[in-house]
């Protein structure tokens, strides 16, 4: 068992041999949690307290897990957002690399909206706003989802979006191959 916290984000992981096994340690903690809470005069929001069964195993047992916080089931979901990082049950990042490459792209999309030809930003505003902005979105919380490139379809989605903000910087076609950029 570990609890981790961060401000007023808190998460409890669990480990265990089975599903159950894990709900149990978890609820035990919790009501340590809870009691805890308690005696400092601090409250935990039921509706945003989530629980989730992480695993990469094909269990045949049932995965409904029954955790309960302030005497209130909590409800399980697929993927959560913990301090700006989208973990899926299945660590994948799959969620949180669409989330940021979407990200990327509109503010790519609403920045040459904005600055259309007329501005005539030179290569410099450019870089900048592309280091400045653009490349903290990629990188945020690379060490925890970074092996998720492993993938090809991952990869390619961050290639994309590279590519997006090269075309703009290079003045270039879309025609330009990605080495040329």
């Amino acid at each position: 068992m570990k609890a981790i916290a961060f401000a007023n984000d808190f998460i409890l992981i669990a480990r265990g041999n089975t599903v159950r096994e894990a709900e149990n340690i978890v609820n035990v903690e919790l009501r340590k949690v809870s009691a805890w809470a308690k005696q400092n005069k601090i409250r935990f929001n039921n509706q945003k307290s989530k629980v989730m069964l992480m695993t990469r195993r094909k269990r045949k047992e049932h995965k409904e897990l029954e955790v309960y916080l302030n005497n209130k089931l909590l409800m399980q979901v697929h993927s959560l957002k913990y301090l700006g990082i989208i973990l899926d049950c299945k660590l994948m990042f799959r969620d949180h690399t669409n989330y940021m490459t979407e990200k990327c792209t509109k503010l790519i999309f609403a920045l040459s909206k904005s600055a259309k030809l007329k501005w005539r930003l030179n290569y410099m505003a450019l870089k900048t706003i592309y280091t400045g902005g653009i490349l903290p979105l990629l990188q945020y919380g690379a060490p925890v989802w970074i092996s998720a490139i492993d993938k090809a379809c991952y990869k390619l989605k961050l290639v994309r979006v590279q590519r997006l903000i090269n075309i703009k910087i290079a003045k270039a076609y879309r025609t330009v191959s990605n080495e040329a950029l």
